[in-house]
């Protein structure tokens, strides 16, 4: 068993065992900490073999910088990445999803389109630069956004700006999503939470 490196505890060894599946976890709030493991995973597996990667998402938020870049690594990804929203995928982690090969959503999931809360300390003159910087950053992770959902780039920016909800079923209208999963699927599970689906054979 290769996985990823670190694995000691029970949790890590799930995880670990997963890996070797081609399976990638995402959970928690997608700072550039999270983005990077899962980065490095992601072309850890990219380069390791030719069938698509499992990416299982439960990121109720997160950082316009951790996102962008993972969104890079996967539309680098030499092999399809396979999106799957488990749980909760909200704020910038929601164009991690998007940009996904293909995108699936469990049944009760939902999807939060929102703008993250961004904080910043110093200088008036800093934080003018650092507020330019981040219109920036957001303005490009919208039109990347409204590319991969095929809707226009002034709606997704607006619905993101308001916070909007989306069951599976509206995300699938939406464009954020492809299919909802099937109800009867194979779950891996920790205790007290679903951690996963099992890759379809």
């Amino acid at each position: 068993m290769t996985g990823p490196p670190g694995a000691t505890d029970w949790a890590d060894v799930v995880r670990s065992r997963m890996f070797d599946r081609r399976v990638v976890f995402l959970s928690g709030t997608l700072d550039e900490a999270a983005a990077g493991r899962a980065a490095m995973e992601l072309m850890t597996l990219d380069a390791s073999g030719d069938d698509p990667i499992h990416l299982q998402m439960d990121t109720p938020d997160g950082t316009v910088e951790a996102a962008l870049s993972l969104m890079d690594v996967v539309d680098l990804a030499g092999v399809p990445v396979r999106g799957t929203c488990v749980g909760l995928v909200g704020g910038p982690a929601v164009g991690v999803l998007a940009v996904c090969a293909r995108r699936l959503a469990t049944p009760h999931s939902r999807i939060r389109l929102a703008e993250p809360a961004g904080s910043f300390a110093g200088s008036a003159t800093d934080l003018a630069r650092w507020a330019e910087h981040h219109r920036d950053r957001w303005d490009l992770f919208c039109r990347r956004l409204a590319t991969a959902v095929g809707r226009p780039v002034d709606r997704v920016t607006a619905d993101l700006d308001t916070g909007r909800f989306l069951t599976a079923d509206d995300a699938v209208a939406y464009g954020l999503v492809d299919e909802v999963c099937r109800p009867d699927a194979d779950i891996y599970r920790l205790p007290g939470r679903p951690i996963g689906f099992q890759p379809g054979r």
